[in-house]
């Protein structure tokens, strides 16, 4: 089992980092996922990354408050309405386009509802 956690912590770290730059990928969930794989398994990695100067701030905030900061909340949100535009541009079948909007819409509110800092 330890091994399965590293793997989903460092394919989760990569994804995540991706996300930083590429804005369709979600970083804050995606590093809290990696800091939750790593503390199963790899004390070590979790401490570096919680230690780390990019990732460690959203592990801190989460951890203490359960926040995200604004700057976050924003992309998420802005990164759900980007891929509903795009189903929409697209021509998905409506039952598709309904789903992703119920799943986006329900993603979106819990971000939303989240503490600030």
């Amino acid at each position: 089992m330890r091994v399965l956690w590293v793997c989903v912590g460092c394919i989760s770290l990569a994804l995540g980092a991706i996300g930083v730059i590429l804005p369709l990928l979600p970083t804050t969930p995606l590093v809290l996922l990696a800091a939750f794989a790593f503390a199963r398994s790899a004390p070590r990695l979790r401490a570096w990354l919680a230690g780390n100067r990019i990732f460690g701030p959203i592990i801190a905030d989460w951890e203490a408050r359960g926040a995200i900061a604004p700057r976050y909340k924003g992309m998420a949100c802005g990164a759900m309405c980007a891929v509903l535009a795009a189903s929409l541009l697209g021509g998905l079948d409506w039952w598709l386009i309904a789903v992703q909007a119920t799943c986006m819409g329900s993603a979106a509110a819990y971000v939303l509802s989240r503490p600030s800092q």
